[in-house]
């Protein structure tokens, strides 16, 4: 493992340390984390008191300079940051659980950091998304984290209206007190059978997943549902199309100048039949 960047140790001296916190249990906590948050010179919090609540959990004390570094504050916050860094601090940013800057803050003060050319590492660890995606039990060969979706039904709509025909699972962070609206929303935008997963309190004491078609889903969480919930929704399934109209379909591209692999690889990413046999059927066409 290389952990150099730009010929500097990213393990010690003045750096930006993105630290990934327990998203339920404690205990999910990694030794480095322990270490980062005894060794670092300064701490960004996105709730001071919630880190101080985890470092009593975890044992340990804090002795580093505590700053808040949330939404309303980050902009104002980041250059004096990006300061100590330069000045060969060790800057460790947390947030509530997970991974800064992931639906968090955190992006803002990154790319301040990149552009100022100072290194940036990561304490990896917890992730709803990821742990969401491996517990719904649907796809995960390609995949796309969508954030929180909107708060009013009619754009929520029109998000869910861009991912309807998405090849890739999606994943959504979303308030319990508007779960029941989003599912009801995703039930008639992208469709009643459309198989998802509920994730409620993951890694807690309460923990539980709920999978199904979206329908069903939506009639669960009608009564209202408790707890921090990551939404799971599988891709679009693949279009019925037969062979023979694909090969059809490659024809009408290579004749309007597209050349042929990139039309077959066009038309299979539409189909989702495979490339191989699309492009020997095209062949076999033409020989035919």
């Amino acid at each position: 493992m290389c952990d150099i960047v730009g010929g500097v140790s990213i393990r010690e001296g003045g750096a930006l340390v993105l630290a990934a916190t327990p998203i339920g249990d404690s205990s999910d906590a990694s030794p480095r984390l322990l270490t980062e948050l005894v060794g670092a010179n300064v701490i960004a919090a996105e709730d001071t008191r919630r880190l101080h609540g985890l470092s009593q959990r975890l044992g340990i004390t804090i002795t580093g300079r505590v700053v808040s570094y949330f939404e309303g504050n980050e902009a104002a916050r980041t250059p004096g940051l990006v300061d100590e860094i330069a000045a060969g601090q060790r800057v460790l940013l947390v947030t509530d659980a997970g991974m800064p800057s992931v639906s968090d803050p955190g992006y803002r003060l990154v790319t301040a950091v990149i552009e100022a050319g100072l290194p940036v590492t990561a304490v990896p660890g917890p992730s709803a998304v990821l742990t969401a995606l491996a517990l719904s039990g649907l796809p995960v060969d390609r995949f796309a984290f969508e954030g929180f979706a909107p708060r009013k039904s009619a754009e929520r709509r029109r998000r869910l209206a861009e991912v309807a025909d998405d090849p890739r699972t999606t994943i959504w962070f979303e308030a319990p007190h508007r779960v029941a609206a989003f599912l009801s929303d995703a039930t008639e935008v992208i469709g009643a059978d459309r198989p998802a997963a509920v994730c409620r309190e993951l890694t807690k004491t309460y923990e539980e997943v709920r999978r199904g078609p979206l329908v069903e889903l939506a009639e669960w969480a009608a009564d209202g549902v408790r707890g921090e919930i990551t939404v799971v929704i599988a891709p679009a399934p693949a279009a019925d199309v037969d062979l023979g109209q694909a090969v059809a379909r490659v024809a009408e591209l290579t004749a309007a100048g597209e050349r042929t692999k990139p039309a077959v690889a066009a038309v299979a990413a539409e189909t989702g039949i495979a490339k191989n046999l699309l492009y020997d059927a095209v062949l076999e066409a033409r020989r035919s």
